[in-house]
């Protein structure tokens, strides 16, 4: 299992430090899932019972409006983490879904576990707490941008910051995301193809 475990456990090597006891007990609190195309994790009115790594694959959250308009809340491709947060922590029915992208590898924890791993030792609650103060500097980022900035402006930033999450996934979902219509980003896609500098 630690073998499987390894690509999250090179995670937390990057935030605290990890010795062979540590490894075991990553390795046996996450379990490795198989997820196939268009399949959910998450769903609503269903408590998220698992924080995933993406070991490799993408994966959308959204959620579906009145009229039935979808909002893109978040993606996650290769070494990155999604769930319902909100659901997750306060284990309580979630407000979205989280749906693969592509067929994809994942590792999960579950809430019991996740508490488990904190109650071990302080360096888990600091590996874990340092995720969190990150996605919520993220998303305060987020917040800004979408206040502060032109549909053009969130669309350059977005592709100069995460151009591998522009590559893989769909334009719909990528609209959805920055607040524009699909027209549009096709339409910024293209201007962007025609200049001479690429």
């Amino acid at each position: 299992m630690s073998d499987q475990a390894q690509p999250v456990i090179n995670y937390f090597k990057r935030i605290i430090p990890v010795d062979d006891v540590d490894r075991v007990m990553i390795g046996n609190a996450f379990k490795l899932v198989h997820v196939k195309k268009r399949q959910f994790l998450v769903q609503p009115n269903f408590v998220a019972t698992h924080r995933n790594f993406v070991v490799r694959g993408a994966f959308r959250s959204y959620i579906v409006a009145e009229g039935g308009h979808e909002h893109t809340i978040a993606f996650a491709i290769d070494d990155w983490w999604i769930t319902d947060y909100n659901s997750y922590i306060f284990q309580r029915p979630s407000t979205m879904f989280v749906v693969a992208l592509e067929d994809s590898i994942v590792l999960q924890i579950d809430f019991e576990k996740e508490n488990m791993l904190k109650a071990a030792h302080h360096k888990y609650e600091t590996f874990f707490r340092t995720i969190a103060e990150r996605g919520l500097a993220f998303y305060l980022r987020r917040l800004i941008s979408n206040l502060s900035h032109s549909a053009e402006e969130r669309y350059r930033e977005f592709e100069k910051n995460y151009p591998k999450v522009v590559q893989r996934v769909p334009q719909y979902a990528l609209a959805s995301y920055l607040g524009m219509t699909t027209e549009y980003l096709s339409k910024l896609r293209n201007q962007r193809m025609k200049k001479p500098d690429g």
